[in-house]
């Protein structure tokens, strides 16, 4: 698998297909089922979940918190005694130590490091200030902030929901409740673990009713996983690093759970990622409760240790996220899937319908 290209993960997808706004009720998405063994999918819907799902699964859920990490500053510079000031959007993707933050800036050729920049508030005050500590390429900057109370509070008044850029609208007050899950608890995330968006608390309570077990991880989405790749080869493919912690709680359900042979559903790509992260850590041994940073990329040829089936949204092409489900489900058969979605008018993307694969 070392010789697959970036390419050979493409695929055309009209753009009436991309979603634009969640459906007037969580839970109401459509729902296609493939056999990761045979290929053979079906048309199902969502709410059918639990008819999919057996007595002693696990189902593992990304319980990270989106925060709107989408800011809006003004740059304070002066040159040749004249002072130049002009909106910058500043998308905070990871947060770093010493009130540092690693972020993207827009339009990012005109800051340069050393610059300060001022982010007000509804009013016009000033709540943020920010130096640009360190210069990254496509517009990445390290932003150092004046020291404040509860900087997560502030972001929260004066943030925007990071919708991704595929949705072609400004955010709405609505997309703070609706891109973000049900049991979204720790805050951290710059873009939704959105197979877990599906989820409402009765199809939760059904699950357990079932014997379903549940367990929550917690993985930051940031710039690994939605930034794009610029490179040709799968194999020079190089994610950057999120943190992720696997609770006590949450070790031991999937240790008993994989000593007793039982089903391991992953709710995501990023709850995959994680997983397969902490089995590697452990090398064999029982997992063990702990917080780390993972840049794990998996691709075809990868060998699962946990994640035995997985419920995920569709995915962009060329992107990380399909190579792991090829990785998963196999490529052919992945890009075979994604050719009936499309065929059937699926929605696509965070606001989109979902996959179950086993």
């Amino acid at each position: 698998m070392t010789d697959l290209l970036v390419s050979d993960f493409d695929y055309h997808l009209p753009q009436e297909l991309i979603a634009q706004e969640p459906l007037a009720e969580r839970g109401a998405s459509r729902m296609l089922v493939m056999d990761s063994a045979t290929g053979a999918v079906s048309d199902d819907r969502f709410s059918n979940l639990s008819a999919r799902l057996r007595p002693g699964d696990l189902l593992v859920l990304n319980d990270s918190r989106v925060i709107p990490a989408r800011l809006f500053a003004r740059r304070t510079i002066r040159r040749n005694r004249e002072k130049h000031t002009g909106r910058i959007e500043v998308m905070l993707i990871e947060s770093a130590e010493k009130n540092r933050w690693h972020t993207l800036v827009r339009p990012g050729r005109k800051v340069a490091t050393g610059e300060r920049l001022i982010f007000p508030g509804a009013t016009g005050e000033t709540v943020l200030e920010a130096e640009v500590v360190e210069r990254g390429a496509f517009g990445e900057r390290v932003l150092e902030f004046a020291p404040v109370d509860d900087f997560l509070g502030v972001v929260e008044r004066i943030g925007h929901v990071p919708l991704p850029p595929y949705i072609h609208r400004e955010d709405a007050a609505g997309d703070r409740e609706r891109y973000q899950t049900v049991f979204a608890n720790e805050r951290g995330s710059v873009a939704a673990p959105t197979a877990g968006s599906h989820f409402t608390p009765q199809m939760l309570e059904t699950l357990a009713a079932q014997g379903v077990e549940i367990a929550h991880i917690t993985l930051h989405v940031g710039l690994g996983t939605f930034a794009p790749l610029r490179v040709e080869r799968v194999a020079d493919v190089r994610l950057h690093a999120e943190h992720y912690t696997v609770s006590t709680r949450a070790a031991d359900q999937l240790n008993r759970a994989m000593h007793e042979g039982r089903r391991i559903v992953a709710v995501g790509t990023t709850v995959v990622r994680t997983l397969e992260a902490a089995a590697l850590r452990a090398k064999g041994a029982e997992l063990k409760p702990h917080s780390d940073q993972t840049d794990i990329f998996i691709s075809p040829g990868f060998q699962f240790r946990v994640t035995k089936a997985l419920l995920t949204n569709f995915h962009l092409p060329q992107s990380s996220l399909l190579m792991l489900v090829s990785a998963f489900a196999g490529r052919e058969q992945v890009l075979a899937a994604y050719r009936h979605a499309i065929r059937e008018k699926y929605r696509f993307y965070s606001y989109g319908d979902c996959m179950f694969i086993a």
